[in-house]
């Protein structure tokens, strides 16, 4: 396969009839999927836009946006999914960035989007003869042309637009598919809004294989228990989440009251997986597959896997697993050599599914992506993920922090990720964020928790799992943590309450 589309051919001409996705106002098939796609497809050609020229989607998490995606790729131009209820200061700043040679839309979207110097075409009027133009421009398209552009802020606030390739996307589809067992009778629950690149996972590794995916109401996330049931009625077989939304299930009981047959994966990936929330889990739903995946958005969504195979306690840390197919890792100190077994250094990763670089930001690509130091025979792109690794005896990768979450206090380095593990074997903590005060030369621990937390007696309870030197300073107890659009703890929100 040379593009993604061809993942959309061949599910269509396969499972014509069968379901490909799910939303709240209706089912649509693999073969109308084709169609609706071509049709929106034929209508975007008619701009005469640039080969490789962003299309930017500013619709509600729909099957009519899944359409434009497709619409977009089959033109050989790279969909950008926006958030729909971004902030219009967020929103500016992508575009601005972006410079896209259209917005499609639809009434509401077009009334909240702001200036821009592009056409907005509305959803509901795109339609055209998805014929041999299609065709021709589909068969334009190579595995190296940009399939999606993802924009990403991770801890700095500011939008980043990663360019990931068609290569990358097949890629991770066909091993998604094939390491989860996914079928035509499989079906995804998606959690991710299309603007978080987890969405990726169910989007085309069922339409690699065929599967279903129901795309779940985003109210539901507010009630776990109705979410619960959400997904037994629907019959899900597998779902990604981020583990923000499985902590707080396993937190509220929900899953000791819904039972789900079905379900027989659980992927989880985007931030730290405690186990104590995880073996809530595993308990409820004995003999189904866990897995921990861990990547950023600049190696297409995740670029190790772990397959939980054994019991951990709840205070103690999940690995990242190992490197997948067509990806390899090193991790390097910070005087460029490798880390031996048991030593911390920084997370390199090379492969197939590397991005192409930050759409219209060299200096960023730049810095972020550099040749491999240990390849002098010739050039090797390798992206610098800032993660913290270190790999055990038998080469599994433990995640230990963020290099930009590395602090030093009162000549002592510390890892703000080891306060967060530490903090959630306190009694009583549903969730927590460790930040540090410059200003105050202090830890600050944001704790989700039911009632008020005294300093003094807390730290009496951490003490028992950290140094003196390690412990917070100031606590900030919240009924719960703020979340950002991808279900994240928001922690540049958090740092403005420092």
């Amino acid at each position: 396969m040379y593009n993604v589309v061809e993942l959309l051919e061949r599910a269509a001409s396969r499972f014509p009839d069968r379901p490909a996705l799910e939303d709240d106002k209706e089912v649509i098939g693999y073969a109308l999927l084709r169609e609706r796609s071509r049709s929106v497809a034929a209508a975007l050609l008619k701009l005469g836009l640039d080969r490789r020229c962003p299309v930017a989607v500013f619709l509600p998490k729909s099957v009519s946006a899944v359409v434009v995606f497709y619409a977009a790729m089959y033109c050989g131009l790279p969909y950008v999914p926006l958030d729909y209820d971004a902030p219009d200061g967020r929103l500016r700043a992508t575009l601005q960035n972006l410079q896209p040679g259209c917005i499609v839309t639809d009434q509401k979207g077009a009334a909240a989007l702001p200036e821009a110097a592009c056409p907005i075409l509305l959803i509901d009027s795109l339609a055209g003869d998805g014929g041999e133009a299609v065709d021709r421009a589909a068969e334009a398209v190579t595995d190296q042309d940009p399939a999606y552009i993802m924009y990403t802020s991770g801890s700095t606030g500011t939008p980043k637009g990663v360019i990931i390739p068609h290569r990358g996307v097949l890629d991770y589809a066909a091993w998604i598919a094939e390491t989860f067992s996914l079928n035509e009778r499989s079906v995804t629950g998606l959690q991710s809004g299309f603007h978080f690149d987890n969405s990726v996972f169910d989007l085309y590794a069922a339409a690699a294989c065929g599967a279903k995916v129901v795309i779940i109401p985003e109210i539901l996330f507010r009630y776990p228990g109705k979410l619960l049931a959400y997904l037994a009625e629907k019959a899900v077989t597998c779902i990604f989440w981020v583990p923000t939304v499985m902590i707080s299930t396993a937190n509220c009981g929900a899953l000791d009251e819904v039972r789900l047959p079905k379900l027989e994966t659980v992927v989880f990936a985007g931030e730290v997986m405690p186990n104590k929330q995880l073996n809530v889990w595993r308990r409820a739903l004995p003999g189904r597959v866990f897995a921990n995946l861990y990547g950023p958005t600049e190696v297409t969504v995740d670029c190790t896997c772990y397959i939980v195979d054994r019991e951990f306690a709840d205070g103690d840390p999940l690995p990242i697993g190992y490197a997948r197919p067509n990806m390899r890792v090193l991790v390097l100190r910070e005087d460029g050599g490798e880390a031996a077994p048991g030593e911390t250094g920084e997370l390199c990763v090379l492969g197939s599914q590397l991005a192409l670089g930050y759409w219209n930001n060299p200096e960023e690509t730049v810095r972020a992506f550099v040749d491999n130091p240990h390849n002098a025979a010739f050039p090797e792109p390798m992206y610098r993920t800032g993660d913290l690794v270190s790999r055990d005896a038998d080469g599994l990768l433990w995640f230990q922090g963020r290099k930009d979450s590395q602090i030093k206090l009162r000549g002592n380095r510390i890892e703000l990720g080891d306060v967060e593990n530490a903090a959630r074997s306190v009694p009583g903590v549903k969730n927590v964020a460790a930040l540090f005060d410059v200003e105050n030369e202090r830890i600050v621990l944001f704790l989700e928790t039911a009632q008020e937390v005294q300093l003094r007696r807390f730290n009496l309870e951490l003490g028992k799992y950290l140094p003196k030197y390690m412990l917070p300073g100031r606590l900030v107890c919240m009924e719960a943590l703020p979340l950002n659009a991808n279900r994240k703890i928001d922690r540049v929100l958090l740092r403005t309450m420092l």
